[in-house]
């Protein structure tokens, strides 16, 4: 049997954030389940540019970092996108 760390307290199954995903953009990490496996992890824009800023403040390479706007619209897109995906665009995140 194998085991699965889950990193985040909230969890969401991909056929509830397609329902209602900016629901799930919260200041702390939600892992998104498929088949009760963690197929990825949503966080606000805040949250990301705070982590993407520790990151870089670690690293002496410089690395791209979108601002606020650009997640925003990122975002916005990424909702839009997801609404409209069939179960057949979304092949291994379909429950």
């Amino acid at each position: 049997m194998a085991l699965q760390s889950i990193l985040a307290e909230k969890t969401v199954s991909v056929s509830e954030l397609r329902k209602k995903p900016c629901e799930y953009f919260l200041d702390e990490p939600v892992a998104v389940l498929s088949n009760n496996k963690t197929a990825g992890y949503m966080v606000s824009a805040e949250l990301y540019e705070q982590m993407v800023h520790l990151l870089e403040s670690q690293s002496r390479v410089s690395r791209f970092r979108p601002n606020k706007e650009r997640l925003t619209a990122i975002a916005e897109k990424s909702q839009a996108l997801l609404l409209s995906s069939t179960d057949v665009e979304l092949g291994e995140f379909s429950e």
